[in-house]
C-alpha cells in the first residue's frame, strides 16, 4: 500500500517463551472489584458492567521505565489480569468466551486520578485520565495452552516493598466469560485484543523514583519504575 506518511509500529506484548503478540485494542473494566467500588464511591452490587479504552501504543513492556506524565499531581496505580483474544467475535455465548483467550499477563492501569476527577465532576470522557503515553505497563504475556484459565489466586502490587493493593481473582464481580460475552455485545471483538479486568482496593499515588512490583498467582509478574 502507498501511505503517505511512515504507518505507526505494531504494538505487541512479548510472549514468555518468544516471540511477540500484536496488540489491536486495550478495553478495560471500571470497578470490577468490590472493595475497590466501595473505594471509589460506588455500590458493589452487580450494577451492568461498564468500559473505556486505552490506546495500543500506552503498553510498556520488558520492564521499562514509565515517565510519570504531565498535567497531573496524583498519578495512581491499579494492578490487574490482562486477557489476550485470539479471536474475536459479535455476540459471544458466556459458555464460549474463554474459547477466545489466547493468553494472560500482569498489567497496570496507571490513572491521572485528579484529572479523572474532573472529568466525572464534568461528565466528561476520562481519556486525558486513563490513555495518555505509558498508562499500561504491561508483563510477559503467557499462553492459555500452558498455564489454563486462572479464576482464582492472589492478585497484589507493592511499591518500593510495600504492599499497596491485595486481593484475589475471585473477587471479580464481573468474571472473564461474562466481561468477554457483554463487551462483545458492544463491540465486534478482534483477534489482539486486550482486556484489563479490573483493579483490587488500595489504589494509590506513585511518584518519580517509586518502583512498582505487581503480580498474579499462576500468571506472573510485572516490575517497573515510575521516573
Amino acid at each position: 500500500m502507498d501511505f503517505v506518511i511512515a504507518p505507526p509500529a505494531q504494538a505487541a506484548l512479548p510472549v514468555a517463551g518468544g516471540g511477540l503478540f500484536p496488540v489491536h485494542r486495550i478495553y478495560c473494566v471500571g470497578r470490577n472489584y468490590a472493595a475497590h467500588t466501595v473505594e471509589m464511591g460506588g455500590d458493589p452490587d452487580r450494577e451492568p458492567p461498564f468500559f473505556f479504552q486505552k490506546n495500543p501504543d500506552n503498553l510498556v513492556t520488558g520492564g521499562a521505565d514509565v515517565a510519570y506524565p504531565d498535567r497531573t499531581g496524583d498519578l495512581h496505580h491499579e494492578i490487574e489480569l490482562v486477557a489476550a483474544l485470539g479471536e474475536g467475535g459479535k455476540d459471544i455465548a458466556v459458555e464460549q468466551a474463554l474459547a477466545h483467550v489466547w493468553g494472560y499477563a500482569v498489567g497496570i492501569d496507571l490513572t491521572r486520578r485528579d484529572l479523572q476527577a474532573e472529568c466525572k465532576r464534568l461528565s466528561r470522557p476520562w481519556e486525558v485520565a486513563k490513555a495518555f503515553e505509558g498508562s499500561a505497563p504491561c508483563g510477559d504475556l503467557h499462553p492459555a495452552a500452558a498455564i489454563g484459565h486462572p479464576a482464582a489466586g492472589a492478585i497484589r502490587l507493592a511499591v518500593n516493598g510495600e504492599t499497596r493493593q491485595e486481593g484475589d481473582l475471585d473477587q471479580l464481580i464481573w468474571k472473564l466469560p461474562e466481561i468477554v460475552a457483554h463487551l462483545s455485545g458492544l463491540f465486534t471483538l478482534a483477534p489482539g485484543d486486550l482486556i484489563f479486568t479490573g483493579t483490587p482496593a488500595g489504589v494509590a499515588a506513585v511518584q518519580r523514583g517509586d518502583v512498582m512490583r505487581g503480580e498474579v498467582a499462576g500468571v506472573g509478574e510485572l516490575r517497573c519504575k515510575i521516573v
